[in-house]
């Protein structure tokens, strides 16, 4: 892809040229920051997000409820590897230089970057995630969505991608983690449902799983009491 014109009148490059310019401005601290921040801090604070959901909606009140939150929710990182997965061909075919190989003056906070630069693999990551724990629970999808624009502004403060860069890997987060998600839901809620059920690893699933496990046709008193004390299992089995 033709590098795009430094001038002015190309909006996309203004903004680069705007927002990087903040990097030389800013103290060198703040910009080591930054970069920690925009190339693993958020990533590492979108997982960590992740887990506090899938954590709080285990304790739902039934087994049905449960497993279709806990789908939901382990879904967001499966959205996020299925998106850059996506981007892979769009990468190779688009083509598309960073922005410190056609434009002068930009201030480069993180070396190494060699790859194309459309679209952001950082902000599909990250808007993925926030987009699929939204599908499983909207206040923690706000915040996660809410992340993913920081970390989105953080690639083209570091000088590493054009706005559209970021945008592009938003959409492209977006839609994968969205459009999928009936689909994605439809199968991982069974699983989630079969996982609960079990009496050594439905409290992934459940936190309360004896309740399932002594609901099962024929399910006897020592595996219901082996699913409440975990140190019944051994002598259920």
């Amino acid at each position: 892809m033709a590098g795009l014109d430094e001038s002015g009148s190309n909006p996309d490059v203004s903004l680069l040229y705007d927002i990087n310019g903040l990097a030389k401005d800013s103290p060198h601290w703040f910009d080591r920051a930054v970069e920690f921040v925009g190339e693993y801090g958020l990533l590492l604070a979108l997982v960590l997000l992740v887990v506090w959901c899938w954590w709080g909606q285990r304790k739902r009140g039934t087994l049905d409820d449960a497993a279709s939150s806990v789908a939901a929710v382990v879904w967001a990182p499966l959205a996020a590897g299925i998106a850059v997965l996506v981007n892979v061909p769009i990468r190779g075919f688009v083509e598309r230089p960073r922005p410190f190989v056609d434009h002068r003056g930009i201030d480069v906070l993180v070396d190494g970057k060699t790859d194309f630069s459309f679209v952001s693999d950082h902000a599909t990551l990250a808007m993925a995630l926030g987009a699929g724990l939204f599908v499983a629970h909207r206040k923690f999808g706000l915040v996660g969505i809410g992340l993913a624009v920081l970390e989105g502004f953080c690639r083209v403060f570091m000088g590493v991608h054009y706005p559209t860069d970021v945008v592009g890997g938003f959409a492209l987060g977006t839609a994968v983690a969205l459009l999928l998600s009936p689909l994605a839901m439809a199968l991982l809620t069974p699983l989630a449902k079969a996982v609960g059920r079990s009496a050594r690893v439905g409290r992934l699933v459940w936190s309360r799983p004896a309740e399932a496990v002594a609901a099962l046709p024929g399910a006897s008193s020592s595996q219901a009491a082996a699913a409440q004390d975990p140190d019944e299992r051994d002598l259920a089995a």
